[in-house]
This record gives structure tokens, C-alpha cells and sequence, in this order.
């Protein structure tokens, strides 16, 4: 063991001259001068490259010389050299790690830059790189986010940020796309502005197409162009758009089935929002303003009561003269102010023993929000994705490089001890934690305290291994951010929390902090991934923790996807103030979000998927195999038959005895159901969502797919009751269901809002 003094002294010589942040940034970005020794653990290849500057392949940023083919190299090479190694652009689950790194300056592209899966395409924050489409560009799309391989579905873990996408020399008629990002979960899109003429028709922003399934893209700013955004998503969450002199700011198609818009800005444009083409299954608006736009929204005309298509929700819209109209009809002039919400679709309300929905074409109803949750402005309170570009390059730490502490990040050294040591130090002397990519084995908790800020590079993982965490009757946490009563910052950005372990007592993050401000306490851009393993929970919010965490994937694949593999996704017991905005949870074994005893909770957007193996033919039906390790808040499934195997399976939502609980945008999808993973067709899961003694409960835009009873509660009555039942209003093979039979909505449950 070390003596006390060797910690005195490191504590020492990591700690930096402290100065006020104002003080702290003598310019440039840290992560441009950061010792970058980040490696590969999925290769052999040693000399793989995961920074890769593009003024090191070539790229001049001097705005008159051509670009194209220096960016490219860089994103494709595997090791640097000239004619080396080119990294694979198809599917798997996290692709080759690499940063694309852009020091600010202006790129002439003639021809378009197309990127690879596992990639970071990142410029400097402080002054954001231009890439710049010349008046002679050759091609259709000036930057396509994911590679060839791996669309929609598949394409994962691929990101976008800080960085200024420009069109404004490309003739106004040219048909151009600045971004075609037709990515899925793991994926970021942040910090981005999109610049084209004012008037152009040709020109549109981003595209998304085809069958793709995002989390959220955020802080994201478009002007000029016909079209700002072409929607097509699974599910979608937006936060945080301004459009300025756009066209048509955001263009819905047939094919956008979950979405909720947060903090979108419009100026100056023809329609803020065109959903006339049958528009979304449901979407939820919240937060926006529109100013010098004749038009807010353009609604589809058609909703049916079986499937809801086109259900609308609206809160806290700021509006001048413009207006929503359902077909050419007008819906609804002027504000929806807060403590209003406009619903159009299937309402269940009031308090009787049975649920039967009321069918609305747009109607105001009283609502409220959290005072905890919401701003001055009675907004819900968002956070961009910190890049700490105020710090200096002086207080920011690599982990990597203190030879006192020597930490590998190799997938193999127990890094525990000496992370430990690091993470308290930095927390105390101010200091920002960069973990370059590399996979951290953790084999004990690791504490993150107050006064941590810590950031990763293109998803490092952190990798529990031993027998501490194996014991299902006594979890243990991977990672615990605070203690009961701690107040403060601990901020986590851009991991990967990684098993393919059998673990059954893991925790992977466990927080019991609060943050002194919104968001002070914050998770962005990390995700859970489970392969081949078995674990018990992927997040535990602890009642004294008040947590905002945004963009995030939670997967069981291998074993989470034929077998068990995550217990439970995330359990919200938190009670001072939480925000989740993003959320993707799937494939667990007793539910995806489990809000329980819990107060003041907001979820913009949550997508979920069943377990693939249970349902029909499925013997280990729920709660096992966790049954005799059962946490008071877990689901029992009592309501269900002792064999009754299309109703023991997982619940997207199970919220009970809470308070203060606003959601929107569940989607809540069934493909498969069984061992033989047979494809879904009517009801193969009997209960999408449970509700049960809760108030102040409001729940807006339930959607589902092969599910009998969207809702299940426990209501005012006492008794448990199905709220909604559809039964085979989506049916058919994955994606083509989408299309051709859609998902069923409820536009707003409100029973349980008293």
C-alpha cells in the first residue's frame, strides 16, 4: 500500500493554478492540444489511428483549395498511410472508433464527404469549422453521415458536432442536400448550423430516409433553403432548432412516426411545420415560438379512432399572427399558453371505473407542470452537451498521461485503483477528466464525487469484470455518481457502459447526487450495451439525485435480444427534479423505464423495443430469472396468468405511486416475439404500459405495435382496467407494418392527472 504522503504529493502535481473560468481559455480548444493516445482495442493492427487531424492528410481550411479528397482520406485510413489499411464502412454494433477532427478554417468541398460508422466528425467550438459546398460542386449531397453499409436500422454510433455546413455558392435552383443522416440509436447530432440562400428551392438542410430509428438531434440552427428538415423517423426528438428564412423549416413525412419537437425557433419563414402528407402518427410540440410565419403547422385532414394517425400535442407555443390548420382549415390562432395543452387525437379522461376515449379534433384542456422542471418562462429546463471550451488545455487532465498513475484503457489492466485516485483529484482542483477511446476494466465501484466533469472519446468503454458485482441479491454499482446529499456538478459525456459478462448483481450507473443547477448534474450522449451477458440494471436514479440525462441508448443484443440480458433499463426513484430527453431502452427482461415513488419526472421521448425471446413458445416467463432477487419497486406481473406468456413480458413504462410525472412520445415497438423469433402479427404482448396510484400523472403520446392493451392501470376507480385496447391495428413484418398498417396511438392519458 502507498503511504499517505505519496497521495499528498500526487494530489499535488495534479493539481493546476486554479483561475476563474473566465480566465481559464488563452484560446484554441483543449482537445486540439490534448496528448491523443487513445487505441483500439477491437483491432490488431497497433498503428490504428483514432485521432486523425484533417490538416495532417492534407486539408489546407484556406477556402479556395479543394478539400474533398484530404477529409475523406482521413475518415477512411486505418492507420495514416498512404495507401494503408481502410477502415470497413459496413453495420456492427460500434464500428472502428475514430475522431474526425476539424480545426476551424473553411473546407471547399466539390464533392461530397460520406462517413463511416464509429466516427466522430467533430470541429473546434470555439470558432466552428466551415465546410463549404464550391459553386461547381458535383454531387447531391454535400456531407452523408453514415456509410453506404450500415443505413437505418443499423446505423449506430455515429456523430456530427460543431461544425458549419454551407451551400450559399451553389446555384439556388441546384438540387442539393447539405446532410442525409439516416442513422438510428448512439448517434449525435449537436452544435450544427446549416447556411444556404435565402430563396433557394433546390437547396434542403438535413434529410433523414428511410427506416431509421434517432434518439435526438440538438442545438441545431438553419438558414435560407426551400426545406430545413425532411423528416422521416421511427421515433424522433428535436431539441433546441431555430430556422431563419427557411422555406418550409421542417417537412413531415408519411413516414415519421413518433416525435417530439422541443425549443424549435422560427423566423421568417412560409411554414414553420408542413405535416399535410399524413404527417407523423403522433407529435408532440412543446416549448417553441414563431414569429413573421404565416403558418405554424399544417396538419393532415384524416384521423381515425383505430389507429389515431396524425394525434397532436401542443404546450407552451409563442406565436405572432400565425396559426395550425387541418388541411386548409384553421385549427387553432394564436398562443397555447403554459398551463394549456392542445390535443387532437384520443383523450381518456375523468373517473370512471371503465375507459372509453374522447375523440378531438383540437381542443384546449388544463394541464400542469412540475415548478421544478420548468424555467421563468414555464419551459422545461434544457442543457446542450457540455464541450467545456471555456476550459484551458492547463486544466484539463488526460487519464492516460500521468506516469505517477499509469492508466491503460486496454480492455485487459484493472484500471480501478488508480482512475479512482484521479477522478477524486480532478474533482477537487476543478479539473476536466478526457478519457481517450480505450476500454476501461473496472472490477469495483468506481465514485464519481462532486466537482467531476468527465469526457469521453468516441464512446471509450468502461467494462465491469469479477465477482464483486455477482451476487443478484446484493447489487453492486459500476459506477456511482455521488452520495445521498451531495450537491453540485458531476457531468459524464460521450461513454459506452459495456458488458458481455454474466453479472447478475451489476448496476451499471448508480446516482444519488443532486445538481445545484439544472443539468449540473447531466449524462450525454452514453449508452448501455449488453452483449452475450447478463446484468441486473443499467441505471438506478436514487431518490436524492436530481439528474438530467439526455441522448441515450440502453441495448441487451446477443443475449438481451435471444435471451436475458439487462434486468430492468432505467429506475427512476428520483424526487428532486429529472429530466430525460432521448431515451432509447430495449430488449430488457422486467421493463424499460420504471418510474417509481418518484417526483417531478420529465421524459421528452422514450423508444422501446420488447425482448425478442419472450412471448409466445417463451417458458422463462416474467419476472424470471431475476424472481427471487426482486427489488420493492419491480413489477410482479400478479396481474398476469401463472402461464400466461404474452402478458409476462417486459413493460415499456411501469409508473406507480409518483407524482409530477409529464411524458411524451413513447414509442413502444414489438417485432418478434418468442425462441423462434417469429415476426409479430396482432397482439403478440398483452400490456405495453402500466399505471397504478399516481398523480398529477400526464402522459402524452402512447404509440404501439402488436400490442393488445396500450394501457393498463390502476385507476381512480381502484380496479385494474385496460385504458385502451387495440389489437390489430399494426400487424405485418417489421417496417412494412409501419408503412401499411401503422402503430396505434393515444394522444393524451390523463386519468391518473388529478
Amino acid at each position: 500500500m502507498r503511504p499517505l504522503s505519496f497521495f499528498v504529493g500526487l494530489a499535488a502535481s495534479l493539481a493546476v493554478a486554479a483561475s476563474p473560468l473566465a480566465d481559464r481559455n488563452t484560446g484554441g480548444y483543449w482537445y486540439e492540444k490534448v496528448k491523443h493516445n487513445g487505441i483500439n482495442t477491437g483491432t490488431t493492427n497497433s498503428n490504428y489511428l483514432v485521432y486523425r487531424n484533417v490538416k495532417d492528410f492534407g486539408a489546407k481550411g484556406d477556402g479556395t483549395t479543394d478539400d474533398s479528397a484530404a477529409i475523406q482520406r482521413a475518415i477512411n485510413t486505418a492507420d495514416g498511410s498512404t495507401g494503408g489499411t481502410v477502415r470497413s464502412g459496413g453495420a456492427s454494433l460500434t464500428g472502428a472508433p475514430a475522431v474526425v477532427y476539424f480545426p476551424s478554417g473553411t473546407y471547399l468541398l466539390n464533392t461530397g464527404l460520406k462517413n463511416i460508422m464509429g466516427t466522430v466528425l467533430m470541429g473546434d467550438p470555439t470558432n466552428r469549422p466551415v465546410l463549404k459546398a464550391g459553386s461547381g460542386f458535383r454531387d447531391a449531397v454535400l456531407l452523408t453521415g453514415q456509410a453506404a453499409g450500415s443505413v437505418g436500422l443499423v446505423a449506430f454510433f455515429y456523430e456530427i458536432k460543431n461544425l458549419v455546413l454551407d451551400s450559399t455558392a451553389v446555384a439556388p435552383a441546384k438540387a442539393i442536400t447539405l446532410l442525409q443522416y439516416s442513422v438510428s440509436q448512439a448517434c449525435q447530432l449537436s452544435n450544427v448550423m446549416l447556411n444556404m440562400p435565402v430563396g433557394a428551392t433546390g437547396h434542403t438542410g438535413i434529410v433523414t430516409a428511410g427506416q431509421l430509428m434517432p434518439l435526438l438531434m440538438n442545438e441545431v440552427s438553419i438558414f435560407g433553403g426551400g426545406v430545413g428538415y425532411s423528416a422521416t423517423a421511427l421515433q424522433l426528438h428535436l431539441k433546441n432548432w431555430y430556422f431563419k428564412d427557411v422555406g418550409t423549416g421542417i417537412k413531415v413525412s408519411d413516414t415519421l412516426t413518433q416525435a417530439t419537437f422541443q425549443g424549435l425557433r422560427f423566423e421568417g419563414c412560409t411554414v414553420a411545420i408542413d405535416a399535410s402528407s399524413g404527417g407523423s402518427g403522433h407529435l408532440s410540440i412543446l416549448d417553441s415560438s414563431v414569429a413573421n410565419t404565416p403558418t405554424f403547422l399544417v396538419a393532415a385532414t384524416t384521423t381515425t379512432p383505430t389507429n389515431l394517425q396524425g394525434s397532436l400535442v401542443l404546450e407552451n407555443i409563442i406565436v405572432d399572427v400565425s396559426t395550425v390548420k387541418i388541411g386548409t382549415t384553421n385549427a387553432l390562432t394564436g398562443s397555447v399558453t403554459p398551463g394549456t395543452t392542445w390535443i387532437r387525437g384520443n383523450i381518456y379522461n375523468g373517473t370512471a371505473s371503465t375507459a372509453s376515449p374522447s375523440l378531438s379534433n383540437g381542443l384546449k384542456h388544463t394541464t400542469s407542470r412540475p415548478a421544478a422542471l420548468v424555467n421563468s418562462t414555464g419551459a422545461y429546463y434544457t442543457i446542450a452537451p457540455p464541450t467545456y471550451e471555456e476550459y484551458d488545455i492547463s486544466n484539463v487532465l488526460n487519464v492516460k498521461d500521468i506516469p505517477d498513475l499509469p492508466v491503460r484503457g486496454d480492455g485487459t489492466t484493472d484500471d480501478t485503483p488508480n482512475l479512482q485516485i484521479i477522478i477524486m483529484s480532478a474533482a477537487q482542483n476543478g479539473q476536466v477528466l478526457f478519457f481517450p477511446q480505450g476500454a476501461y476494466v473496472l472490477t469495483d465501484t468506481l465514485h464519481i464525487p462532486p466537482g467531476s466533469r468527465l469526457i469521453g472519446e468516441a464512446w471509450p468503454r468502461f467494462v465491469p469484470r469479477g465477482d464483486k458485482f455477482k451476487n443478484a441479491k446484493n447489487p453492486k454499482a459500476m459506477i456511482r455518481v455521488g452520495n445521498p446529499g451531495d450537491v453540485g456538478v458531476a457531468q459524464m459525456s460521450d461513454f459506452l457502459f459495456y458488458t458481455a459478462e454474466t453479472l447478475p448483481g451489476l448496476v451499471m450507473v448508480e446516482v444519488n447526487m443532486a445538481g445545484d443547477e439544472p443539468g449540473n448534474v447531466g449524462f450525454f450522449n452514453t449508452h448501455f450495451l449488453i452483449i452475450g451477458g447478463l446484468a441486473r440494471l443499467c441505471a438506478h436514479l436514487k431518490p436524492t439525485s436530481s439528474v438530467y440525462w439526455e441522448n441515450s441508448w440502453a441495448t441487451g443484443q446477443g443475449n438481451g435480444v435471444t435471451g436475458p440480458g439487462f434486468g430492468g433499463g432505467f429506475l427512476v426513484e428520483a424526487r428532486m427534479g429529472t429530466w430525460m430527453v432521448g431515451i432509447g431502452t430495449e430488449h430488457h427482461v422486467l421493463y424499460q423505464l420504471n418510474i417509481h415513488g418518484a417526483k417531478d419526472v420529465y421524459v421528452g421521448l422514450e423508444q422501446g423495443e420488447s425482448p425478442y425471446w419472450q412471448g409466445q413458445g417463451n417458458t422463462l416467463l416474467a419476472p424470471a430469472p431475476f424472481a427471487d432477487s426482486l427489488f420493492p419497486s419491480d413489477p410482479t406481473f400478479s396481474w398476469c396468468g401463472a402461464t400466461d406468456a404474452k402478458c409476462r413480458m417486459a413493460l415499456y413504462q411501469f409508473v406507480t405511486n409518483s407524482t409530477g410525472i409529464n411524458l411524451y412520445g413513447g414509442a413502444f415497438w414489438n417485432f418478434r416475439a418468442g425462441p423462434s423469433q417469429s415476426l409479430c402479427s396482432g397482439d403478440c404482448q398483452t400490456n405495453a404500459v402500466l399505471y397504478e396510484n399516481n398523480e398529477k400523472l400526464y402522459s402524452y403520446g402512447i404509440g404501439t405495435i402488436n400490442d393488445r392493451n396500450m394501457v393498463l392501470e390502476t385507476g381512480p376507480g381502484g380496479n385494474v382496467k385496460t385504458a385502451a385496447a387495440v389489437r390489430d391495428a399494426n400487424f405485418g413484418v417489421p417496417l412494412v407494418g409501419f408503412t401499411i398498417h401503422r402503430p396505434a396511438f393515444v394522444a393524451a392519458y390523463l386519468r391518473q392527472s388529478l
